[in-house]
């Protein structure tokens, strides 16, 4: 018995699955194939030649995308005192100090993003069973550990978004580069963009073929195989933002 709902298998029949395809023909297939009634979320996903368990082989951080996740990202910040008056200043969806730290270790998750000041980082510390599985948990390397918290969630709501090789996984990285909605050259210019800083993060311990496999797919479709080897994207190929 199939896990997937006839939809998926329909969508699945209706494209070349043992083709891999250039960037614009696959995010043209993952356009036409998504059938949700509502706006499915595109996800990148790359298999690295990376073992992310060995601490010189990790790639985590961050990557603005040019036009936006298309998604209203919910910022929670740790923060007391003055930057937590700049973070309700700047739009910061839930902010607090210690009663925000027990709030989440009550269960309370309502939010995309952690950000936390620095001096918090001592009480934020003891929510990784809480945060770290659900890849929340604030990391100078990702920029979510600032006393600059202003610009830290103008940034996270205007379209910079994680991404890290999961230990789980084998060095995967799954990326959202927008919706269904986006037109092709807007999905383009956020996968260019997921693509050159992957590239620009490669570990220098990083051996032999670094992107072994690419493909792109939405929240309920299938996902379609991207050619490793044909993944820049010139400003040619894209139209005007």
């Amino acid at each position: 018995m199939s896990k997937h709902g006839k939809k998926y298998l329909d969508a699945a029949k209706r494209f070349d699955r043992s083709r891999v395809y250039g960037p614009s023909e696959a995010l043209d297939l993952v356009k036409s194939l998504a059938t949700a009634k509502f706006d499915e979320t595109v996800e990148l996903s790359l298999r690295l030649g990376v073992d992310p368990r060995k601490a010189d082989q990790v790639v985590r951080g961050t990557v603005a995308l040019p036009a936006g996740t298309g998604k209203d990202v919910r910022v929670a910040v740790f923060a007391a005192g003055q930057a937590a008056e700049d973070a309700r200043a700047a739009g910061a969806d839930v902010v607090g100090a210690d009663d925000l730290v027990a709030r989440v270790d009550g269960g309370f998750m309502d939010f995309d993003v952690a950000i936390a000041t620095p001096d918090l980082m001592g009480q934020v510390g003891r929510l990784g069973r809480k945060l770290g599985p659900r890849g929340l948990m604030p990391n100078p390397k990702t920029g979510t550990v600032t006393t600059d918290v202003g610009k830290a969630i103008a940034d996270f709501k205007g379209g910079r978004v994680e991404y890290r090789a999961d230990t789980r996984s084998r060095g995967v990285v799954q990326v959202p580069i927008g919706k269904v909605s986006f037109d092709r050259d807007a999905l383009l210019r956020n996968f260019r963009a997921v693509v050159d800083e992957i590239q620009r993060a490669k570990p220098s311990a990083a051996k032999g073929k670094y992107i072994k496999s690419v493909a792109v797919g939405s929240t309920m479709g299938p996902g379609v195989d991207v050619d490793p080897g044909a993944l820049r994207i010139t400003d040619e190929e894209l139209q005007p933002a």
